[in-house]
């Protein structure tokens, strides 16, 4: 989802630093930084911006500091704790890391272990007992709870789920906080996840147009067949590719 990840992170120092100056120096990583993915990592090892949106210090013990930070999608907090380290003037490394959130997932709230989805679903089986697989099983609109709307008409449905852009005559409802570039969830008037995508506009200008494509679809959640095909029989609704 490229959403925001925050993470719980233990540091080592590779010598003494007084604590005075270890929260100074890390202050100054918060807000946009520029960081090269480690050697071993999963992307190209370009220089690119990345941006910090909080470090709060949970302890200090000798040579070690364990921090929670929240940070924009594709941070490497491991890059993160040896460029602390290199303004330091001692070099540091990272010895543990957990990931504690992710947008407005929760490790305290989201977190279900598989020995706990084994019970939930040992009691359906057995027992008829919904209660555990309703709570750990989430629907998929649980997901996208973070993003902006948008709404559309049931005749566009189809449409997306065979490929389409949405277009504006498809649009039903919209939140009007919507930027352009934004990512929104495209849904139905019933609630369900269609498609995630990229808004070509913003609100105000998405509800004062009357043609051309608004959201350009990145990943298509819904299945085709479900809802009436429509779009065949009235091709401006929906601009197929």
């Amino acid at each position: 989802m490229h959403s925001y990840k925050e993470y719980v992170a233990l540091m080592e120092l590779h010598d003494y630093v007084e604590k005075e100056k270890i929260l100074s120096v890390i202050n100054m990583f918060i807000g946009k930084i520029y960081q090269r993915p480690p050697l071993r990592s999963s992307v190209k090892r370009s220089l690119r911006m990345k941006e910090i949106y909080s470090i709060d210090v949970i302890e200090i013990e000798n040579r070690h500091v364990l921090f929670r930070v929240k940070c924009e999608s594709g941070t490497y907090v491991r890059k993160l704790c040896h460029d602390i380290g290199l303004v330091l003037g001692v070099e540091a490394h990272m010895r543990e890391l957990r990931r504690t959130a992710v947008a407005h997932l929760t490790e305290d709230r989201d977190l279900v272990t598989l020995h706990e989805l084994s019970e939930a679903l040992y009691l359906w089986n057995n027992y008829k007992d919904e209660t555990l697989i309703r709570k750990y099983l989430l629907p998929m609109e649980h997901i996208v709870a973070f993003l902006p709307k948008i709404l559309i008409k049931d005749s566009a449905v189809d449409a997306i789920a065979h490929g389409a852009q949405l277009a504006a005559p498809g649009v039903a409802i919209l939140s009007n906080k919507i930027g352009k570039g934004d990512r929104v969830a495209v849904m139905t008037l019933k609630g369900e996840l269609v498609a995630i995508g990229r808004a070509l506009m913003n609100s105000k200008e998405i509800l004062s147009i009357e043609k051309g494509i608004v959201v350009k679809i990145e990943r298509v959640i819904i299945d085709p067949n479900i809802y009436p095909k429509t779009w065949r029989q009235n091709k401006e609704l929906i601009k197929s590719n």
